[in-house]
């Protein structure tokens, strides 16, 4: 599994404290939100080449370890 905590980052006074990815102002809910309208990982990729494949993968890495954490708050 890829480690996300390398590439996802939380900063205060950026997109209002979300999760980024890699500083950018690009959040994990902006990639799953164009991969949730249809987008392709190779359309997201190309529409922001500042983007890479394990960028998209951190996100998906991200929101398994939330989930997982979620769970057992249960």
């Amino acid at each position: 599994m890829i480690d996300y905590k390398k590439i996802i980052t939380i900063e205060a006074g950026k997109r209002g404290g979300k999760p980024c990815i890699r500083g950018l102002r690009i959040t994990v809910y902006d990639v799953f939100a164009w991969l949730a309208s249809g987008m392709t990982i190779e359309k997201i990729l190309y529409d922001f080449p500042e983007l890479v494949l394990n960028d998209i993968l951190a996100c998906f890495a991200y929101a398994a370890d939330m989930e997982k954490n979620i769970a057992y708050a249960f």
